[in-house]
């Protein structure tokens, strides 16, 4: 009877987590390659870099991390665009990420925050975007695959109902979310002209090896390979539109692999449905904001140019 009262009180736990994702709007699962970070200058490829303007989710808000410098927006200034700030010494830095966004709100308003385009101008030269998560509905798809976890926990019950039409509708979601981002770089190279502009890709939040840890993430054995190619897929559909709209991509996927959330806490990056360091369900801690601080450090030191 105990261990039944500690298994309910487990599930509630992971259901609490669930609800919290799925509310925060979440953000996206995870990215393409698999190159590691090398070391890197002082420079950082950006000469004199006057005027940095950071748009995104709550993969780049950090909710949760201290210190919180945003309550409505869920913003930490250790966030990675805090950190990349610091390091390139910019005269000017805006973060305007904020948790739940979605491409809309680079033109509407959300809460107390104003359309985040509108932190940008003709003097911007530097601007990291990472959106798109909430575009597929990140939040909602992990609420699901852990609903329907208890059905069939050695099989893929959440790939079976995303495949229920004989098409993934997950890939769909993706492949009509393209063009949204599309028209976010060109609003962006709109307002900011002489920018460079970076995509910031998602990190690894699952097993790159496709193997599972539940019931410590709730998901089908067969689901974690499945949800790990599909964050592949939206990592690579923003890599080739970053590719056709002048923009530069950056991997946060590579230098995180092996420290997902089904690690242990010492050595995870990306906090599980129940977080034991201070972030979101199914978000960076500070370490993986701090790894893909590290990923746009090493992008910015490549130059201009190159995919």
């Amino acid at each position: 009877m105990q261990r039944d009262a500690r298994r309910r009180a487990g599930a509630g736990r992971r259901r609490k987590g669930v609800a919290f994702l799925a509310s925060l709007g979440g953000c996206a699962l995870v990215a393409a390659s698999a190159t590691p970070v090398a070391a890197h200058g002082g420079g950082h490829g950006t000469g004199a870099t006057r005027a940095y303007v950071a748009l995104g989710d709550s993969y780049t808000s950090g909710p949760f991390i201290p210190q919180q410098v945003d309550a409505n927006c869920a913003r930490s200034d250790h966030n990675y665009p805090s950190l990349v700030s610091g390091r390139i010494r910019t005269a000017a830095f805006k973060d305007v990420s904020c948790s739940g966004a979605t491409t809309e709100n680079m033109w509407k308003p959300q809460g107390t925050a104003g359309p985040q385009l509108d932190a940008l101008s003709r003097n911007t030269d530097l601007v990291t975007v990472q959106i798109g998560g909430n575009d597929i509905g990140f939040g909602s798809i992990i609420g699901t695959c852990a609903g329907l976890y208890a059905q069939d926990p050695s099989g893929n019950p959440c790939q079976r109902h995303y495949n229920a039409s004989g098409v993934d509708q997950l890939a769909v979601t993706i492949a009509r979310t393209a063009p949204k981002i599309a028209q976010v770089l060109r609003a962006v190279h709109d307002r900011a002209p002489r920018a460079r502009v970076l995509v910031v890709g998602y990190p690894d939040l699952l097993p790159d090896d496709g193997s599972g840890c539940a019931p410590q993430v709730p998901f089908g054995t067969g689901d974690f390979p499945y949800l790990r190619d599909t964050g592949k897929r939206l990592n690579l559909m923003l890599r080739l539109v970053a590719l056709v709209n002048r923009a530069e991509y950056v991997d946060t996927y590579g230098p995180t692999v092996g420290h997902d959330m089904c690690k242990s806490p010492e050595v995870r990056w990306i906090e599980p449905l129940r977080p034991a360091s201070p972030a979101a369900p199914a978000h960076p801690n500070a370490k993986g904001e701090a790894a893909m601080a590290e990923a746009v450090l090493h992008r910015l030191d490549r130059g201009r140019g190159g995919h």
